[in-house]
């Protein structure tokens, strides 16, 4: 991450914290998540390793962590972009799941599934992603 910050100053291009805007670059997935603690405010980077689920409540977005709830500094959309589809899936308009971190999935009726998290959570599919999930998961 510095190497880049360096390398971008050294170009003429001034970095901050706090940008309104994002420099990501194409096929390249973050390996970690800009937030701020929920209890005291304080900027973290939470690796995409410990991520059990990302929640979105309005313009609030949530990250479970292992290490805890941190609150997202990016809306869902962007941090969707952000996470290699091969190890996170959406499984509503509101959640994004780490695959790695769903323990156990139950049918429920009208094509929906219940999935059951490394932290005893459940959380739904909704109709709506219904057969993206299923392709994720190759059911």
């Amino acid at each position: 991450m510095e190497e880049v910050r360096q390398l971008l100053e050294e170009k003429g291009i001034e970095t901050d914290d706090d940008a309104e805007f994002i420099l990501i670059q194409k096929d390249t997935y973050a390996g970690h998540l800009a937030a701020k603690k929920k209890e005291n405010d304080d900027r973290s980077y939470i690796s995409i390793d410990d991520i059990l689920y990302i929640e979105s409540y309005g313009h609030q977005i949530e990250i479970t962590s292992e290490n805890g709830v941190f609150y997202g500094l990016d809306p869902l959309y962007r941090l969707e972009g952000m996470l290699d589809p091969a190890r996170f899936t959406r499984i509503s308009k509101s959640v994004i799941t780490a695959k790695k971190k769903v323990k156990h999935i139950i049918p429920s009726l009208s094509m929906k599934f219940v999935l059951i998290m490394a932290d005893g959570r459940n959380l739904e599919v909704t109709r709506s992603y219904y057969h993206s999930f299923r392709d994720a998961f190759n059911i």
